[in-house]
This record gives structure tokens, C-alpha cells and sequence, in this order.
């Protein structure tokens, strides 16, 4: 499965691990995803989308609409 917010559209982003000699080796920023199984009342049945913790708040704040919609 990909690292992918449903919501946000969150990705892992790359980077560099340095050491304290700057050695530079090539790394991944993971995006904090969570498993959610999620009420849509509109649809009246549960979907379980992979969401970050960003996309909770998001979801908390504008409603499950949003995923009817995405």
C-alpha cells in the first residue's frame, strides 16, 4: 500500500541523514499515518482510509464530507 494521506494528499518527502563528520546518506520523511475506520453518515456504512494526523484534525474540523467528495 502507498504512503499516502487520503485526505491531505501527505507523501514522504527525502532528505539527508548527516553525521557529525557531514556525511550525507539519502533518507525518507515518512508522513504519520494512522488506519482509521471512519462513519460516513451520507452513505450510512463505515470506510477505513489510511489518514495522517493532520487529516484527523481535518476531518474533525470539516466533517466527513470532505471524503465523500475526494
Amino acid at each position: 500500500m502507498s504512503k499516502v494521506c487520503k485526505v491531505t494528499g501527505k507523501r514522504p518527502l527525502t532528505g539527508n541523514n548527516v553525521s557529525h563528520a557531514n556525511n550525507k546518506t539519502k533518507r525518507r520523511q515518512l508522513p504519520n499515518l494512522q488506519k482509521k475506520r471512519i462513519w460516513i453518515e451520507e452513505e450510512k456504512r463505515w470506510v477505513t482510509i489510511k489518514v495522517s494526523a493532520n487529516g484527523l484534525k481535518t476531518i474533525d474540523k470539516k466533517g466527513t464530507g470532505i471524503l465523500v467528495n475526494a
